[in-house]
Protein backbone atom coordinates (compact mmCIF):
# COMPACT_ATOMS: atom_id res chain seq x y z
CA UNK A 1 0.00 0.00 0.00
CA UNK A 2 1.18 3.48 -0.84
CA UNK A 3 1.81 5.98 1.95
CA UNK A 4 -0.99 8.41 2.77
CA UNK A 5 0.26 12.00 2.75
CA UNK A 6 -0.94 14.14 5.63
CA UNK A 7 -1.62 17.74 4.57
CA UNK A 8 -1.68 20.90 6.64
CA UNK A 9 -3.31 24.19 5.64
CA UNK A 10 -1.11 27.21 6.32
CA UNK A 11 -3.83 29.80 7.03
CA UNK A 12 -7.61 29.86 6.90
CA UNK A 13 -7.79 31.57 3.51
CA UNK A 14 -10.94 31.23 1.42
CA UNK A 15 -9.06 29.38 -1.35
CA UNK A 16 -8.56 26.47 1.10
CA UNK A 17 -12.15 25.40 0.45
CA UNK A 18 -11.29 24.61 -3.16
CA UNK A 19 -8.61 22.16 -2.00
CA UNK A 20 -10.62 20.42 0.73
CA UNK A 21 -12.80 18.36 -1.61
CA UNK A 22 -9.92 16.85 -3.62
CA UNK A 23 -7.88 16.28 -0.45
CA UNK A 24 -10.78 14.32 0.99
CA UNK A 25 -11.45 12.55 -2.31
CA UNK A 26 -7.92 11.40 -3.09
CA UNK A 27 -6.91 7.96 -1.83
CA UNK A 28 -3.40 9.22 -1.23
CA UNK A 29 -4.09 12.27 0.95
CA UNK A 30 -5.56 13.19 4.29
CA UNK A 31 -6.32 16.71 5.45
CA UNK A 32 -4.94 16.52 8.96
CA UNK A 33 -4.41 20.05 10.29
CA UNK A 34 -4.93 23.77 9.87
CA UNK A 35 -3.02 26.72 11.32
CA UNK A 36 -4.11 30.26 12.08
CA UNK A 37 -2.53 33.15 13.96
CA UNK A 38 -4.73 32.36 16.96
CA UNK A 39 -5.76 29.03 18.42
CA UNK A 40 -9.42 30.08 18.74
CA UNK A 41 -9.55 30.90 15.05
CA UNK A 42 -7.86 27.64 14.06
CA UNK A 43 -10.13 25.56 16.30
CA UNK A 44 -13.28 27.20 14.98
CA UNK A 45 -12.12 26.62 11.40
CA UNK A 46 -11.22 23.02 12.16
CA UNK A 47 -14.64 22.35 13.69
CA UNK A 48 -16.44 23.94 10.75
CA UNK A 49 -14.55 21.88 8.18
CA UNK A 50 -14.04 18.69 10.24
CA UNK A 51 -10.26 18.95 10.28
CA UNK A 52 -8.75 16.77 13.04
CA UNK A 53 -6.09 19.15 14.37
CA UNK A 54 -5.78 22.90 14.87
CA UNK A 55 -2.63 24.94 15.48
CA UNK A 56 -2.56 28.43 16.96
CA UNK A 57 0.50 29.52 14.99
CA UNK A 58 2.12 28.75 11.66
CA UNK A 59 5.26 27.64 13.48
CA UNK A 60 3.32 24.99 15.41
CA UNK A 61 1.98 23.50 12.21
CA UNK A 62 5.46 23.29 10.69
CA UNK A 63 6.71 21.62 13.88
CA UNK A 64 4.04 18.90 13.66
CA UNK A 65 5.98 15.72 12.75
CA UNK A 66 2.88 14.07 11.29
CA UNK A 67 2.49 16.63 8.49
CA UNK A 68 4.00 15.69 5.13
CA UNK A 69 2.73 18.45 2.82
CA UNK A 70 1.96 22.10 3.47
CA UNK A 71 -0.51 24.05 1.36
CA UNK A 72 0.62 27.68 1.52
CA UNK A 73 -2.42 29.87 0.89
CA UNK A 74 -1.11 32.96 2.68
CA UNK A 75 -1.21 36.38 0.98
CA UNK A 76 1.29 36.78 -1.85
CA UNK A 77 3.93 38.69 0.09
CA UNK A 78 4.23 35.82 2.59
CA UNK A 79 4.64 33.00 0.07
CA UNK A 80 8.44 33.01 -0.01
CA UNK A 81 9.05 33.38 3.73
CA UNK A 82 6.73 30.61 4.86
CA UNK A 83 7.42 28.26 1.98
CA UNK A 84 11.13 28.36 2.79
CA UNK A 85 10.38 27.81 6.49
CA UNK A 86 8.16 24.85 5.63
CA UNK A 87 10.76 23.27 3.35
CA UNK A 88 13.43 23.66 6.03
CA UNK A 89 11.04 22.07 8.52
CA UNK A 90 11.04 18.99 6.31
CA UNK A 91 7.70 19.54 4.57
CA UNK A 92 6.82 19.37 0.90
CA UNK A 93 4.99 22.53 -0.23
CA UNK A 94 2.21 23.31 -2.67
CA UNK A 95 2.30 27.10 -2.80
CA UNK A 96 -0.50 29.22 -4.20
CA UNK A 97 0.24 31.36 -7.23
CA UNK A 98 2.14 33.56 -7.71
CA UNK A 99 5.06 31.60 -6.34
CA UNK A 100 6.69 34.83 -5.12
CA UNK A 101 6.96 38.55 -5.87
CA UNK A 102 10.64 38.89 -6.82
CA UNK A 103 13.14 36.72 -8.65
CA UNK A 104 15.39 36.74 -5.59
CA UNK A 105 12.54 35.22 -3.58
CA UNK A 106 11.86 32.62 -6.26
CA UNK A 107 15.53 31.68 -6.42
CA UNK A 108 15.70 31.37 -2.63
CA UNK A 109 12.66 29.07 -2.69
CA UNK A 110 14.18 26.92 -5.44
CA UNK A 111 17.45 26.72 -3.50
CA UNK A 112 15.63 25.67 -0.33
CA UNK A 113 13.80 22.94 -2.25
CA UNK A 114 17.05 21.60 -3.69
CA UNK A 115 18.92 21.82 -0.39
CA UNK A 116 16.21 20.00 1.58
CA UNK A 117 15.23 17.52 -1.12
CA UNK A 118 11.58 18.45 -0.61
CA UNK A 119 9.09 19.00 -3.42
CA UNK A 120 7.95 22.54 -4.14
CA UNK A 121 5.27 23.28 -6.72
CA UNK A 122 3.11 26.26 -7.65
CA UNK A 123 -0.65 25.74 -7.49
CA UNK A 124 -1.71 26.60 -11.04
CA UNK A 125 -4.69 24.26 -11.02
CA UNK A 126 -5.80 24.79 -14.64
CA UNK A 127 -2.51 23.36 -15.94
CA UNK A 128 -3.50 19.85 -14.83
CA UNK A 129 -6.99 19.79 -16.33
CA UNK A 130 -7.88 17.67 -19.38
CA UNK A 131 -9.11 20.74 -21.26
CA UNK A 132 -5.71 22.45 -20.98
CA UNK A 133 -3.94 19.29 -22.11
CA UNK A 134 -6.31 19.04 -25.09
CA UNK A 135 -5.62 22.65 -26.10
CA UNK A 136 -1.88 22.03 -26.00
CA UNK A 137 -2.34 18.85 -28.02
CA UNK A 138 -4.28 20.71 -30.75
CA UNK A 139 -1.70 23.51 -30.93
CA UNK A 140 1.25 21.11 -31.04
CA UNK A 141 -0.43 18.96 -33.72
CA UNK A 142 -0.21 21.85 -36.18
CA UNK A 143 -3.96 21.85 -36.78
CA UNK A 144 -4.07 25.64 -36.34
CA UNK A 145 -1.09 26.17 -38.63
CA UNK A 146 1.57 28.62 -37.51
CA UNK A 147 0.48 30.37 -34.32
CA UNK A 148 0.17 34.13 -34.80
CA UNK A 149 -1.77 35.52 -31.84
CA UNK A 150 -2.99 34.51 -28.39
CA UNK A 151 -5.59 36.70 -26.74
CA UNK A 152 -7.00 36.31 -23.24
CA UNK A 153 -8.70 37.98 -20.33
CA UNK A 154 -9.51 37.38 -16.69
CA UNK A 155 -11.46 40.03 -14.82
CA UNK A 156 -14.06 40.27 -12.08
CA UNK A 157 -15.53 42.85 -9.74
CA UNK A 158 -13.72 42.85 -6.39
CA UNK A 159 -15.80 44.81 -3.88
CA UNK A 160 -14.51 43.62 -0.49
CA UNK A 161 -12.95 46.70 1.14
CA UNK A 162 -9.58 46.11 2.78
CA UNK A 163 -8.90 42.98 0.74
CA UNK A 164 -5.15 42.38 0.51
CA UNK A 165 -5.46 42.03 -3.28
CA UNK A 166 -5.67 45.83 -3.52
CA UNK A 167 -2.44 46.54 -1.60
CA UNK A 168 0.79 46.74 -3.58
CA UNK A 169 2.99 45.98 -0.56
CA UNK A 170 1.12 42.69 -0.02
CA UNK A 171 1.55 41.59 -3.62
CA UNK A 172 -1.79 43.00 -4.64
CA UNK A 173 -2.93 44.02 -8.08
CA UNK A 174 -4.95 42.25 -10.72
CA UNK A 175 -1.90 41.15 -12.70
CA UNK A 176 -0.63 39.10 -9.75
CA UNK A 177 -4.06 37.75 -8.88
CA UNK A 178 -5.69 36.94 -12.23
CA UNK A 179 -3.52 38.41 -14.99
CA UNK A 180 -0.99 35.72 -14.14
CA UNK A 181 -3.36 33.17 -15.75
CA UNK A 182 -3.47 34.46 -19.35
CA UNK A 183 0.26 35.18 -19.10
CA UNK A 184 0.89 31.61 -17.99
CA UNK A 185 -1.47 30.23 -20.63
CA UNK A 186 0.23 32.10 -23.48
CA UNK A 187 3.68 30.97 -22.34
CA UNK A 188 2.43 27.37 -22.13
CA UNK A 189 0.92 27.50 -25.62
CA UNK A 190 4.09 28.89 -27.21
CA UNK A 191 6.38 26.75 -25.09
CA UNK A 192 8.89 29.59 -24.75
CA UNK A 193 9.49 32.78 -22.82
CA UNK A 194 8.52 36.10 -24.45
CA UNK A 195 11.28 38.23 -25.94
CA UNK A 196 9.72 41.48 -24.71
CA UNK A 197 6.57 42.81 -23.10
CA UNK A 198 4.68 46.09 -22.91
CA UNK A 199 2.05 46.96 -20.32
CA UNK A 200 -0.33 49.64 -19.12
CA UNK A 201 -2.03 49.75 -15.73
CA UNK A 202 -4.75 51.65 -13.92
CA UNK A 203 -3.56 51.98 -10.35
CA UNK A 204 -5.93 51.82 -7.40
CA UNK A 205 -5.82 53.85 -4.18
CA UNK A 206 -3.82 51.18 -2.35
CA UNK A 207 -1.10 50.99 -5.00
CA UNK A 208 -1.93 47.75 -6.76
CA UNK A 209 -3.35 47.81 -10.27
CA UNK A 210 -7.13 47.72 -10.61
CA UNK A 211 -6.72 46.94 -14.32
CA UNK A 212 -3.81 45.77 -16.43
CA UNK A 213 -3.39 45.59 -20.20
CA UNK A 214 -0.41 43.79 -21.68
CA UNK A 215 1.25 42.57 -24.85
CA UNK A 216 3.97 39.98 -25.37
CA UNK A 217 6.20 39.27 -28.34
CA UNK A 218 7.60 35.79 -28.78
CA UNK A 219 10.20 34.41 -31.17
CA UNK A 220 8.87 33.66 -34.65
CA UNK A 221 6.50 36.62 -34.80
CA UNK A 222 4.05 35.22 -32.27
CA UNK A 223 2.18 37.83 -30.23
CA UNK A 224 -0.05 37.71 -27.16
CA UNK A 225 -2.46 40.23 -25.65
CA UNK A 226 -4.33 40.10 -22.34
CA UNK A 227 -6.20 42.20 -19.84
CA UNK A 228 -7.02 41.61 -16.19
CA UNK A 229 -8.96 43.62 -13.67
CA UNK A 230 -10.88 44.06 -10.44
CA UNK A 231 -13.27 46.75 -11.68
CA UNK A 232 -14.83 44.95 -14.67
CA UNK A 233 -17.56 42.31 -14.97
CA UNK A 234 -16.51 38.68 -14.85
CA UNK A 235 -14.76 37.81 -18.12
CA UNK A 236 -12.60 34.87 -18.98
CA UNK A 237 -11.42 33.45 -22.31
CA UNK A 238 -8.46 32.47 -24.44
CA UNK A 239 -8.37 32.71 -28.23
CA UNK A 240 -5.51 31.16 -30.20
CA UNK A 241 -5.18 32.33 -33.81
CA UNK A 242 -3.15 30.41 -36.36
CA UNK A 243 -2.71 30.61 -40.12
CA UNK A 244 -5.12 27.70 -40.64
CA UNK A 245 -7.56 27.93 -37.75
CA UNK A 246 -8.75 29.56 -34.57
CA UNK A 247 -9.27 27.85 -31.20
CA UNK A 248 -11.56 29.54 -28.68
CA UNK A 249 -11.64 28.46 -25.02
CA UNK A 250 -14.54 30.07 -23.10
CA UNK A 251 -13.44 28.95 -19.63
CA UNK A 252 -9.68 28.36 -19.80
CA UNK A 253 -8.71 28.97 -16.18
CA UNK A 254 -11.55 27.30 -14.29
CA UNK A 255 -12.73 24.43 -16.49
CA UNK A 256 -15.32 22.03 -15.09
CA UNK A 257 -16.38 18.40 -15.49
CA UNK A 258 -18.00 19.04 -18.89
CA UNK A 259 -16.27 21.50 -21.19
CA UNK A 260 -16.48 22.69 -24.76
CA UNK A 261 -13.85 24.42 -26.87
CA UNK A 262 -14.48 25.72 -30.39
CA UNK A 263 -12.19 25.05 -33.34
CA UNK A 264 -12.85 27.10 -36.51
CA UNK A 265 -11.24 26.05 -39.79
CA UNK A 266 -12.24 27.04 -43.33
CA UNK A 267 -15.21 28.95 -41.95
CA UNK A 268 -16.62 25.87 -40.19
CA UNK A 269 -17.02 25.59 -36.42
CA UNK A 270 -16.30 22.36 -34.62
CA UNK A 271 -17.31 22.06 -30.98
CA UNK A 272 -14.90 19.80 -29.15
CA UNK A 273 -16.22 18.36 -25.91
CA UNK A 274 -13.68 17.60 -23.21
CA UNK A 275 -14.51 15.54 -20.14
CA UNK A 276 -12.62 16.85 -17.15
CA UNK A 277 -12.46 16.29 -13.41
CA UNK A 278 -12.81 18.31 -10.25
CA UNK A 279 -10.63 21.33 -10.98
CA UNK A 280 -8.23 21.21 -8.03
CA UNK A 281 -7.82 17.42 -7.94
CA UNK A 282 -5.14 17.54 -10.63
CA UNK A 283 -2.70 19.62 -8.61
CA UNK A 284 -3.24 17.41 -5.55
CA UNK A 285 -2.57 14.20 -7.49
CA UNK A 286 0.38 15.82 -9.24
CA UNK A 287 1.87 16.64 -5.84
CA UNK A 288 1.31 13.06 -4.70
CA UNK A 289 3.06 11.74 -7.81
CA UNK A 290 6.01 14.05 -7.18
CA UNK A 291 6.36 13.10 -3.50
CA UNK A 292 5.50 9.40 -3.65
CA UNK A 293 6.68 8.42 -7.13
CA UNK A 294 9.54 10.88 -7.68
CA UNK A 295 7.86 12.33 -10.76
CA UNK A 296 8.61 15.87 -11.84
CA UNK A 297 5.74 18.29 -11.11
CA UNK A 298 3.80 19.32 -14.22
CA UNK A 299 4.44 22.99 -13.38
CA UNK A 300 8.22 23.14 -13.05
CA UNK A 301 9.96 25.69 -10.85
CA UNK A 302 11.64 27.05 -13.97
CA UNK A 303 8.18 27.60 -15.48
CA UNK A 304 7.01 29.35 -12.31
CA UNK A 305 10.11 31.54 -12.34
CA UNK A 306 9.39 32.46 -15.95
CA UNK A 307 5.88 33.61 -15.10
CA UNK A 308 7.10 35.78 -12.22
CA UNK A 309 9.80 37.23 -14.48
CA UNK A 310 7.22 38.13 -17.12
CA UNK A 311 4.91 39.77 -14.56
CA UNK A 312 7.78 41.84 -13.16
CA UNK A 313 8.69 42.94 -16.69
CA UNK A 314 5.08 44.00 -17.30
CA UNK A 315 5.05 46.06 -14.11
CA UNK A 316 8.35 47.70 -15.05
CA UNK A 317 6.95 48.55 -18.48
CA UNK A 318 3.79 50.06 -16.99
CA UNK A 319 5.88 52.24 -14.67
CA UNK A 320 8.40 53.37 -17.29
CA UNK A 321 6.14 53.53 -20.34
CA UNK A 322 8.67 51.48 -22.33
CA UNK A 323 8.83 47.96 -23.70
CA UNK A 324 10.94 45.66 -21.52
CA UNK A 325 13.10 42.91 -23.01
CA UNK A 326 13.32 39.62 -21.17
Amino acid sequence: MQKILNWGLLSTARINRALMKPLNASKRTRLLAVASRSLDSAQAYAREHKIPRAHGSYEDLLANPDIDVIYNSLPNHLHAEWTIKALRAGKHVLCEKPLALTLDEVDAMISASKETGKVLAEAFMYRHHAQTLKVKEIVDSGELGKIQLIKGAFSFSLTREGNYRFYKEMGGGSIWDVGCYPISFARMVVGEEPLEVFGWQVTGQEGGDDSFFGQMRFRGEIYAQFDSGFKSPFRTYIEIVGTQGVLYIPFPFKPEIKNEIILTRDGKEQKIRVKGQELYLGEVEDMCDAVLNNQLPRVSLEDSRGNVKAILAFLESAETGKAVKI
